[in-house]
């Protein structure tokens, strides 16, 4: 008995703990933000805001550009319309999203991995990282997009009935007017549908998929003369395909394509097909060799980078990929979050390697589909424009093997799913993990940027 209230005031503790920084992290970011009278705003963020003034009454519509799904403007001009122009509603909302995405990621992985423990240090390492949570406080749809594709997961494992995996249809749908991240992979998602429902569960996940996105669709067709929601990937094709630094917004390459892009056709569909052609030609110049060799040289290290997009935008020499939007940032402040930020983003890195060179239940459906996720996801950004924000989708993923690791490390279990035994995974586990951590903080080296 005794023994038991001891564990019951431990986690209290720990709890308590864990609460008591998470406020903290969260004053430090608000106070990041505003001091100053707020951060500027950086690249989309920008043309969001004026598609919701738009939306919302407050200013001229813009031209559709083709270019971004349109759920976060939709929220943002809900905002504006509700709260004027603040953001600091839409902040909090969006903090809300960011909780509800680690809960979702706690209770999917509490199913994997069979551990509470495990579970638990996954949200806490996604939860307290300011590079994940500051996200809250942008104009990108990150947040709502995790917290959608993450509940369409948990729906999708769950369903039982064709009515849940219908519901998770129309998740993944909310996704993709919120990102158009999903537009070819989104079907893998009927892997997970349970056996018993499977051919019920994926014409229900279709149907849920197609309500949602069925206006969007004839939107875009009207647009573009295709279904689609939107597509910049042409454009970033060629971004990507220009790209000469391991770091981003360093010379952005895509920056200065965009008044190019516009004037080079009057409708998306005839300005896709001339960036098409010039990525094309751009390929067979450089030869597929040399270009795959290139990109795999460079691409991966904008994505993995411990200059995530919160450092970025701190104040800094602009040739190392600086922005300074945050105006007015305490130096001693912005090195707390610094410190703070690359602690757990290298962490987060490491644990997954060895969480994942552990790993034995591979045929657990959610391991099946993130390990195809992330192959999807890093096939796309082998070619494509890349900044280190679009790691923010994976990063559950990269949380949730790492608490597996260091649940094991710190109370290891013969039963677990993680098993510190082998000396060929723990080879294994060392050879990503160095990978890993050199795309993460050699780039800024072999760049050598500043000189």
């Amino acid at each position: 008995m005794l023994q038991r209230q001891d564990v019951r005031v431990r986690r209290r503790v720990l709890l308590g703990i864990f609460v008591a920084l998470f406020l903290l992290q969260q004053g430090a970011l608000f106070w990041l933000y505003w001091a100053g009278g707020g951060k500027i705003l950086l690249g989309d963020e920008v043309a969001y805001l004026t598609w919701a003034r738009g939306i919302a009454g407050l200013g001229p519509m813009p031209v559709d550009a083709g270019w971004w799904p349109p759920l976060q403007a939709w929220l943002l001009a809900g905002s504006l319309r509700l709260f004027g122009e603040h953001l600091l509603p839409l902040q909090l909302l969006q903090t809300v999203f960011l909780v509800g995405a680690a809960a979702l990621l706690r209770a999917l992985w509490r199913d994997v991995d069979g551990r509470v423990r495990a579970a638990n240090l996954a949200a806490v390492l996604f939860l307290l990282n300011p590079s994940n949570m500051a996200y809250a406080h942008w104009l990108w749809p990150e947040p709502v997009h995790l917290l959608l594709l993450l509940a369409a997961l948990r729906l999708a494992l769950r369903a039982a009935a064709p009515a849940r995996s219908f519901l998770a249809g129309a998740a993944l749908g909310a996704a993709l007017l919120a990102k158009s991240l999903l537009s070819l992979f989104w079907p893998a998602l009927a892997l997970l549908l349970a056996r018993r429902y499977r051919w019920r569960g994926a014409v229900a996940l279709l149907l849920g998929v197609a309500v949602v996105t069925a206006v969007p669709l004839w939107q875009g067709w009207r647009l573009t003369g295709k279904p689609m929601i939107a597509d910049s990937s042409a454009f970033n094709l060629v971004g990507g395909l220009r790209e000469q630094w391991r770091s981003d917004y360093i010379d952005d390459s895509v920056a200065d394509l965009v008044p190019d892009y516009f004037a080079s056709a009057t409708t998306p569909a005839g300005r896709n097909a001339i960036y098409l052609q010039r990525a094309g030609a751009i390929v067979q110049e450089q030869g597929l060799l040399v270009t795959l060799a290139e990109q795999l040289g460079r691409q991966y290290f904008r994505l993995f980078s411990a200059k995530t997009t919160l450092f970025s935008q701190l104040p800094g020499p602009a040739c190392s990929g600086h922005a300074g939007s945050y105006r007015e940032t305490a130096a001693v402040l912005a090195q707390a979050i610094t410190a703070a930020g690359d602690t757990l983003h290298l962490v987060s890195l490491v644990g997954f390697a060895l969480g994942l060179a552990f790993w034995r239940r591979w045929r657990e459906p959610l391991v099946v589909w993130g390990a195809l996720f992330f192959a999807y996801q890093l096939g796309l950004y082998l070619l494509l424009h890349v900044k280190a924000r679009f790691l923010l989708p994976m990063m559950p993923f990269l949380c949730a093997f790492a608490g597996s690791a260091l649940a094991s490390l710190q109370r290891p279990d013969a039963t677990a799913a993680v098993h510190l035994q082998g000396a060929m995974r723990w080879m294994i586990a060392a050879s990503l993990a160095t990978l890993l951590l050199m795309l993460a903080l050699a780039g800024p080296w072999f760049d050598q940027s500043c000189g």
